[in-house]
């Protein structure tokens, strides 16, 4: 994969392949697809009581694409409860340079200024393709989460794309769907128009809850 460039990455995720490293010490990476594909259907976030106190109390600033940089390097961190990360430093390189060519973002959420908690994901079209999210203190990853999904809602979105389904993203609402009928859900959308930066109410959570459950 030495010859692999950003431009390379999206015809990749486009179709339907990713790139992972076996850990954050190994250079090489290596192509990923998977037979089952993590989704979160945009209308099917399920966020708990306990969430939505969290948001309602706006414990968190949350904001995008402010620092792209920190969020893939927390992502990329190793912690008490992750001994070992995919994110290696290729991974960085290339994620970076779709963020400065406007295809990859990053949602953050602080804290009396501190980062605390965020995500970030590639755009192609009407689907986001999340990638990676971090948490340092309660409920941060998943206020990025409902931010987002809030924002794809608006702005037109298909599919918001999770990759895997584990237990944690499992009940936030992900659903594994077979290889096919991923394909079949993504391809119509990739050409369709959708716009991440229209949402501009981070800062109002009732309108942040109404849209991540989903309203059109």
């Amino acid at each position: 994969m030495s010859a692999i460039t950003p431009q390379v990455l999206l015809r990749a995720y486009a179709a339907g392949i990713f790139p992972m490293a076996e850990s954050a010490e190994d250079n090489a990476l290596y192509w990923v697809e998977p037979e089952e594909r993590g989704v979160i259907p945009l209308d099917g976030l399920r966020i708990s009581h306990s969430l939505r106190k969290s948001l309602r109390r706006g414990l968190f600033e949350v904001t995008v694409d402010a620092d792209f940089p920190a969020v893939i390097a927390a992502c990329a961190e190793k912690t008490p409860d992750r001994r070992s990360t995919w994110i290696n430093s290729r991974i960085v390189a290339l994620y970076t340079q779709l963020h400065r060519m406007g295809c990859c973002h990053s949602v953050e959420c602080r804290q009396d200024g501190e980062l605390v908690g965020g995500l970030y994901g590639v755009r192609i079209g009407a689907v986001f393709f999340g990638e990676s999210m971090f948490s340092r203190a309660t409920d941060a990853s998943k206020v990025a989460l409902v931010h987002l999904v809030a924002r794809l809602n608006f702005g037109g979105f298909g599919l918001l794309d999770a990759q895997f389904v584990n237990p944690h993203l499992e009940r936030l609402g992900a659903i594994a769907v077979p290889r096919a009928e991923y394909h079949r859900l993504i391809e119509p959308l990739l050409d369709r128009t959708a716009d991440f930066f229209a949402f501009d109410k981070d800062d109002d959570p009732e309108t942040v809850l109404a849209w991540a459950a989903g309203r059109r």
